[in-house]
């Protein structure tokens, strides 16, 4: 897989996924010789920095991005490639009760009693937690308990150290130290969010951005984004 050339690829990628991304950015960089530089942020952020005209080489991001008409089009043209996609669950601190989620009205229950709930509202994953809350019938009665994070890394630590009381996001960032899964939305609200990848139109380093791409859709590269807690593909 070596190249001959080394590139420097600019990466910018989805902040929930950090965990397998850093886990498999130096095995790439091993086995091809290049070298990844990454840049994890939320959906809103990443739109802002795509459509800025700021040089970058690929995305590994939410689709919500490339909903975005703008940031699409410093894209090459065609289709996405979907690497791994995620469903939404409900954290608490280790050790403590795990709260009824199994059904929509479980949920409604467990978030009105609970004190504090923490998510990163300005992101494509906390615009479904949010529209969540409306589809229940409480987005105003959570206005109150929400403790908005800047980045899905903190989501885990702040219900660790009690800062909230439950942790609700992606299932895959509520798997962490401190914190257990009290289990994944009730089906009938339950969706996939899907992180896909895409070469930038302007990129000069075509080539080992593809590497990058087709190696994050190896079995291998498949089996790290599945032990991090999201479904490849």
């Amino acid at each position: 897989m070596t190249d001959l050339r080394a590139a420097e690829l600019k990466v910018l990628a989805g902040g929930s996924t950090t965990g397998w991304m850093n886990e498999l950015a130096p095995q790439f960089e091993h086995a091809s010789g290049h070298k990844l530089v990454i840049h994890f942020d939320s959906t809103p952020n990443l739109i802002r920095q795509i459509t800025s005209g700021a040089p970058f080489d690929l995305a590994v991001v939410p689709v919500d991005v490339f909903k975005d008409a703008a940031a699409k089009a410093r894209f090459v043209a065609g289709p996405t490639i979907d690497i791994a996609r995620v469903g939404y669950g409900v954290a608490v601190r280790s050790g403590t009760p795990k709260p009824d989620i199994g059904t929509s009205e479980a949920l409604k229950k467990t978030l009105l009693d609970a004190s504090s709930v923490a998510f990163v509202p300005e992101s494509a994953a906390g615009a479904h937690v949010l529209k969540t809350f409306d589809r229940l019938g409480m987005g105003e009665a959570m206005k109150a308990k929400t403790k908005p994070l800047g980045s899905p890394a903190q989501i885990a630590p702040g219900v660790a150290n009690g800062e909230a009381e439950l942790g609700v996001f992606l299932v895959n960032v509520l798997i962490a130290p401190g914190v257990e899964l009290a289990g994944p939305f009730p089906a009938e609200l339950q969706q996939e969010l899907v992180f896909a990848a895409a070469i930038a139109a302007d990129s000069k380093e075509t080539e080992a951005a593809r590497a990058f791409i087709d190696f994050l859709t190896t079995s291998a590269a498949k089996a790290v984004i599945g032990a991090k807690g999201m479904n490849p593909g």
